[in-house]
């Protein structure tokens, strides 16, 4: 399983022989890969995970990944802290 997030392309260009891009991540704009998305343009979406555009998707599914992690977002900010240490790690005897 892998966490990609959606970026919508502003820029397209090679760099190295490999086709690359910008891509604005809700006001945080980066460079990403899309190798294995060629033939995405600006203005179209793309699910970036680690740095590589894996598939486009339209503006629709963006949404809906946007509208998750915001839910997402909020269960986190919503869920008690816990006032207990973590568990210490199990006491492994020494060898003799």
């Amino acid at each position: 399983m892998c966490l990609g997030i959606p970026g919508k392309l502003v820029e397209v260009y090679q760099k190295d022989e490999l086709p690359m891009g910008k891509a604005d991540f809700g006001g945080v704009v980066k460079e990403v890969c899309l190798a294995y998305t060629p033939e995405a343009q600006p203005g179209e979406y793309v699910l970036v995970h680690v740095g590589f555009a894996i598939s486009r998707i339209d503006q629709d599914e963006a949404d809906q990944i946007f509208s998750m992690l915001a839910q997402m977002e909020e269960l986190a900010d919503s869920a008690p802290e816990l006032d207990s240490p973590a568990p210490s790690p199990p006491s492994w005897p020494t060898p003799q």
